[in-house]
C-alpha cells in the first residue's frame, strides 16, 4: 500500500484547525483566563501541533525515498516517542496533575474512557507497525493511530469550551 501524501495533509490541516481554535479562545479572554483553562489550552494546542508533525513525518520521509517497512517504522517510532514525551512533560505540570486528580474525582468514567479508548487505540497500532508483524497494514496502522490523536484534539477542545465560564452566569 502506497503512501497516500494527501490524505496525511488533510489530517494535518485540521488539526491545524484545532490549534487556530485553542490559540483563538486563549486570545478572546487573556485576562480572565484560569490556571487550569491555560493547562486545557496548552493541551489542546501540543495535540494540534504534535498531530500536524505526526501526519506530515511520513510525507517528509518519502520525499527522501524512505518507503516501505522503514517508513512506516521510523514514522512510529517517531510518533510514538512524541506521544510518551508529552505525556511525561504534562504529568510534571503541577496544574495538569490537578487537572488529572479532578477529572477522575468527578468525572472517573469519561477520564478512563479517554485513556481505553483513545490513548491504548492510539499506541497499539503504532506498536503492531513498529514490531513489523502485519506489513501490509502499516499504512492503515498509522493512519489509525493519526485518527484517534485528532479525536484526542476533539476531546480537548471540548473539554477547553465547556471550561469556559458562563458569561451570563451569576457570580
Amino acid at each position: 500500500m502506497a503512501l497516500d501524501s494527501t490524505l496525511l495533509i488533510a489530517i494535518a490541516e485540521i488539526a491545524g484547525v484545532f490549534v487556530g481554535f485553542g490559540a483563538l479562545i486563549s486570545v478572546i479572554r487573556p485576562n480572565e483566563i484560569e490556571a487550569a483553562q491555560l493547562a486545557r489550552i496548552r493541551g489542546m494546542v501540543t495535540i494540534g501541533l504534535g498531530l500536524i508533525i505526526n501526519a506530515l513525518i511520513p510525507v517528509g520521509l518519502n520525499f527522501y525515498g524512505v518507503t516501505d517497512h522503514i517508513l512506516w517504522f521510523m514514522s512510529s517510532l517517531i510518533f510514538f516517542t512524541f506521544n510518551w514525551v508529552v505525556i511525561i512533560l504534562s504529568m510534571r505540570d503541577p496544574v495538569n496533575r490537578e487537572l488529572m486528580k479532578n477529572g477522575m474525582r468527578t468525572s472517573p468514567v469519561i477520564t478512563v474512557l479517554f485513556w481505553l479508548l483513545l490513548e491504548i487505540p492510539l499506541q497499539v497500532p503504532l506498536v503492531l507497525t513498529m514490531l513489523g508483524l502485519f506489513p501490509h497494514l502499516e499504512p492503515a496502522f498509522y493512519t489509525t493511530a493519526l485518527l484517534f490523536n485528532l479525536f484526542q484534539a476533539a476531546f480537548a477542545l471540548v473539554q477547553l469550551v465547556y471550561s469556559q465560564a458562563d458569561p451570563q452566569a451569576p457570580n
